[in-house]
């Protein structure tokens, strides 16, 4: 049996699976997508999901107070 008939070709999910909409920028933390657009994902086209996840890395700056991962807790000691 082959797995081609399964295969899709449309944009994949940015979903990284740390899923908690941040209560201020009112994005999430893991994709920096909205409600909305996690909401809406199945229902968009290829051109404007290639859009979203163009536009999703400058968002990361919206996060306010995020320190996470290694460079958090390297800022947090040498404070």
């Amino acid at each position: 049996m082959s797995d081609d008939i399964w295969a899709r070709d449309e944009v994949e999910s940015p979903c990284n699976k740390i899923c908690m909409i941040h209560p201020k920028a009112r994005i999430c933390i893991g994709c920096y997508r909205t409600a909305d657009e996690i909401a809406g994902w199945s229902r968009f086209t290829n051109e404007t999901r290639r859009s979203l996840i163009e536009e999703l890395p400058n968002r990361a700056d919206q996060l306010p107070g995020r320190r996470g991962g290694r460079s958090g807790r390297a800022r947090r000691k040498s404070t």
